[in-house]
């Protein structure tokens, strides 16, 4: 089916009070399997591909974006493609003309007067060619080897405050808060501030967004997304089941010599695990499985032009 924007899918979630899973994609492997995996859940998903994975890409976005938008248009699930921490304004500028509905712009590094304006700029760029812009306040941790950071750090957790006051100023469509999550968690043992998502739920009229969430545990992402999370994001989970089956694989055959051999069971794993996260962030249509829970913010507007 077509691309759908990512702003469908989250304003969808918003009104059913569930979650909306993106999953990063670094591989083509990646993009079949969470297209796998949304097709056994019977859920939509959204392909993220970061800065990051772009790098890894010799710093080119048009290959692995078009594998990506092909493998997305190819599901039978509603499937949209996301720009993902996307720190340089070179990148951002070529998220147009790419299938890309939505960026995450990350200045979040900068003190917080730098990151409004970087942000807000962000934004009318974004919003001027109908892209849904994502933004991050606080400190999620963990990115590109920093510690973890606790969500009980100071100066890390996301004051309600100053998210009420940076979402007015920047004009972004969702935020990415930090309440107890990490970044490259290869151990699901966060333990994540509800009451603080539920304030912060409160406190800003846009969706809330959970990096991270590779590490934390199956009934904390429930309990995140009862309390106001919507977009849920996942990476290492899927990077930890690709390297897991292909460690196995050469373990028994180690004289393997074609990558279709161990590439195939790695692809399977993380179709599985696409499919687990899914299935805690409840059924698209309100149905048997959804997450209870209060009503959610304001539903993104829909009136831009979609880019898909």
């Amino acid at each position: 089916m077509p691309l759908v924007s990512t702003a469908e899918l989250v304003s969808a979630a918003v009104a059913g009070r569930r979650g909306v899973a993106a999953f990063n994609v670094i591989t083509l492997e990646h993009a079949e399997a969470i297209a796998a995996g949304a097709e056994s859940a019977g859920a939509p998903a959204v392909l993220q591909i970061s800065e990051n994975a772009v790098r890894f890409h010799g710093g080119e976005l048009s290959a692995i974006a078009a594998a990506s938008a092909a493998v997305a248009r190819a599901s039978s699930v509603p499937l949209a493609l996301h720009l993902d921490h996307v720190v340089s304004a070179g990148l951002l500028r070529a998220a147009e003309g790419h299938g890309f509905s939505s960026v995450m712009f990350d200045a979040s590094k900068l003190p917080y007067e730098e990151n409004v304006r970087a942000t807000a700029d962000a934004v009318r760029w974004g919003h001027e060619r109908g892209i849904w812009v994502e933004a991050e306040l606080g400190r999620v941790g963990g990115k590109e080897g920093e510690a973890p950071l606790g969500a009980h750090a100071p100066g890390v957790r996301t004051d309600p405050a100053e998210a009420a006051a940076y979402t007015a100023a920047t004009g972004v469509d969702a935020l990415a808060v930090a309440v107890g999550s990490s970044h490259a968690m290869t151990e699901r043992t966060a333990a994540l501030d509800h009451e603080l998502i539920a304030r912060l739920r409160d406190a800003v009229p846009v969706p809330l967004v959970l990096h991270g969430s590779s590490g934390v545990p199956d009934a904390e992402i429930r309990a995140a997304v009862a309390a106001g999370m919507v977009k849920i994001n996942v990476g290492t989970a899927l990077n930890a089941a690709f390297t897991g089956a292909v460690r196995d694989f050469l373990a028994a055959g180690p004289g393997t010599v074609d990558p279709r051999k161990y590439l195939a069971p790695a692809r399977t794993a993380m179709a599985g695990t696409v499919a687990g996260f899914l299935g805690l962030l409840g059924a698209p249509d309100g149905g048997p499985g959804s997450v209870p829970g209060p009503a959610g913010p304001r539903t993104p507007d829909q009136s831009a032009p979609s880019l898909t």
